[in-house]
């Protein structure tokens, strides 16, 4: 029995080439720099109205990338199987 519980027929996923594992991995990057820039800046520079801005903002992209990785693992891409023109069971001519 394959992967997918459906016998011999495997799919294959294309986890590296969807554009939600590229948008998680720019988000945790921007993420990271935004929440060591938040916690790493003297108060003055990154606060506003008492907040921290570039903590939060970074925060807040943190769990984007989280919920985008999250959704590519639980939904990923479906690749279907090339069809040999050969092996159809179509009319022979």
């Amino acid at each position: 029995m394959s992967a997918n519980g459906s016998g011999g027929e495997r799919r294959k996923t294309a986890k590296a080439f969807d554009v939600r594992s590229v948008i998680a991995l720019l988000f945790v990057i921007y993420g990271v720099v935004l929440i060591a820039m938040g916690l790493l800046l003297p108060p003055e520079e990154g606060h506003r109205d008492g907040a921290n801005l570039n903590l939060w903002a970074g925060l807040g992209m943190f769990v984007f990338s989280v919920l985008m990785g999250g959704w590519v693992l639980l939904k990923p891409l479906k690749v279907p199987e090339q069809v040999d023109e050969h092996t159809d069971a179509g009319p022979q001519s």
